[in-house]
């Protein structure tokens, strides 16, 4: 399942989440609105559903946000995860752009307008603009992950991304407690 975000700015100890944008492989893209008026507490029980089922890969363009997001409100998400930002760098080393509207590009020939990215997702009603835009977030991750996915094998880096992308969850719980811009692991 494709899975995308859009929350009322970049910070995870202070913007709220908006939207879940959701695309199964048939195409058919969901949008899961959070108003601010709902409160904090979102019951949205086919979406834990989703997030806690095993048997579902979660797939994201930069999963370590999304990933952080989810976690903030939800709790623990199950694994397995893919993350196209992550494969890309993996094997598109002779660029450093990794967005999702360069990997449309270059990898399936589509042009992406990033127009409504920092629009206002916290107001009540989405315009039809923002609709469209958040659901062209994760219309084309399925196919993208094919292109990358025989990318990773070529190049013999696929067993390297899984590793990756299993690391994900303590990436985001990393960032959420405190540790985004810090590596913890250098000298």
């Amino acid at each position: 399942m494709a899975i995308d975000t859009e929350t009322t700015g970049l910070s995870l100890k202070r913007d709220r989440l908006c939207l879940v944008q959701l695309a199964g492989p048939d195409g058919v893209c969901h949008l899961v609105q959070f108003p601010a008026e709902d409160g904090p507490d979102f019951a949205a029980p086919n979406l834990r559903n989703l997030l806690a089922n095993p048997h579902i890969t979660k797939l994201f363009h930069f999963a370590r946000f999304d990933i952080a997001v989810l976690q903030r409100q939800f709790g623990p998400i199950a694994p397995p995860f893919y993350c196209t930002k992550i494969a890309s760098k993996l094997v598109r080393t002779y660029t450093d752009r990794h967005g999702l509207k360069d990997l449309c590009r270059e990898l399936l020939g589509v042009e992406l307008s990033k127009e409504q990215q920092s629009s206002d997702w916290g107001t009540s009603a989405l315009t039809p603009e923002q609709r469209s835009y958040a659901a062209q977030d994760v219309f084309f991750l399925h196919r993208l992950r094919e292109r990358l996915d025989a990318m990773l094998q070529r190049e013999g880096r696929f067993d390297l991304s899984r590793e990756c992308f299993a690391f994900l969850p303590i990436r985001a719980a990393l960032d959420l407690g405190g540790w985004a811009d810090e590596d913890i692991f250098a000298h």
